[in-house]
């Protein structure tokens, strides 16, 4: 290897990464652990590899010329490509905030500009060092903040509902697409389209992580107060004459005794695992990480057993009164990871 290419491949590959710790750091409530991190990296290169193969076959049955090609047809592929492991993400509740949706997003993004560069500097290792300068901070960091804008406006549209209706991922997507597109025309020179998104990219970040603390404090601090509320009327006996528990004496008669039980223990578990997830955000934010504990294992898999015993009918029955949205599905997976 020559020096030259040692000096050209930090260049090329670095900087995107550089941005991506920059905002895991910015992370105050350490929603994405770094394990996340890179296993999301590795699915945004796996990605470019299959968008490789995508392209090679839909150029091949279009016939058309390479520069409509990567103007209007390869950001299609490629945003719908990266876009795919960002839905796979919010479907298994692994996004809850704007903050992790940009945060994932990047790094799907990251992963599949860092595999590109890293691709032509084994097929153009001679290119001078403006071609890795435009590459590593313009387009490997477009990749990241299209994917990351596609993330954040999902979960922005996504955010209130349980069951994502797929049309919400739309404008997400067309808007990826299209700053992807509108990239690849060159409008400008691209040292100029470099500094742009150098410009540009990094205060609408900053303001997005801004407005989701303020977001997540707000939440934590009314569901924090709402559950311990619910968790203390369990304990006390108050129960029975709460909203909550008359609904729980009308499901005796369509549901036998054990499982009505069953429900109120689920209810219990459910959300003391919900406190401790709200309780663990809120010390990260004061850098304290608190381990997840034995007992807390213990709580889950007692939870899994109950849902087991109680049915999808009886689960179903309880969505009334339990909080089942997105966001507390995610805190759980917060614990559980």
């Amino acid at each position: 290897m020559s020096i030259d290419l040692l000096v050209r491949a930090p260049v090329g590959l670095l900087p995107v990464l550089l941005f991506l710790v920059a905002l895991v750091y910015m992370d105050s409530y350490k929603l994405v652990s770094l394990r996340t991190v890179l296993v999301v990296i590795l699915a945004g290169s796996l990605m470019l590899a299959a968008s490789y193969f995508a392209n090679g076959y839909i150029a091949g049955l279009l016939d058309i010329n390479f520069g409509y090609y990567s103007r209007y047809v390869a950001p299609i592929v490629e945003e719908g490509l990266k876009a795919l492991v960002i839905i796979f993400l919010f479907r298994t509740h692994r996004i809850g905030f704007l903050v992790d949706s940009a945060i994932m997003g990047f790094a799907v993004g990251a992963g599949f500009g860092v595999a590109e560069n890293f691709y032509y500097l084994y097929t153009i290792p001679d290119a001078n060092m403006a071609v890795w300068i435009v590459r590593g901070f313009g387009t490997a960091i477009m990749h990241g903040g299209v994917t990351a804008i596609f993330g954040i406006l999902s979960q922005t549209l996504t955010e209130r509902n349980m069951k994502i209706n797929p049309l919400l991922y739309a404008p997400g997507l067309i808007m990826a697409m299209t700053l992807h597109s509108l990239f690849n025309h060159f409008p400008v020179s691209p040292i100029y389209q470099t500094l742009i998104i150098l410009m540009i990219l990094p205060p609408i970040l900053f303001l997005v992580f801004r407005q989701s603390a303020q977001h997540m404090r707000d939440w934590l601090q009314l569901d924090f107060d709402e559950d311990a509320l619910l968790l203390e009327q369990i304990n006390s006996g108050e129960f029975t004459n709460s909203k909550i528990g008359r609904f729980l004496h009308d499901l005796r008669q369509k549901f036998e005794g054990p499982v009505v039980v069953d429900m109120l223990c689920y209810l219990r578990i459910y959300t003391e695992l919900a406190l401790r997830a709200k309780g663990v955000l809120m010390m990260r934010e004061n850098g304290l990480d608190v381990p997840v504990g034995e007992r807390t294992r213990e709580k889950f898999e007692e939870l899994k057993y109950l849902e087991d015993s109680i049915g999808t009918t009886g689960l179903l029955a309880m969505k009334p009164f339990l909080h089942m949205t997105r966001k507390d599905l995610w805190q759980l997976y917060v614990l559980e990871k």
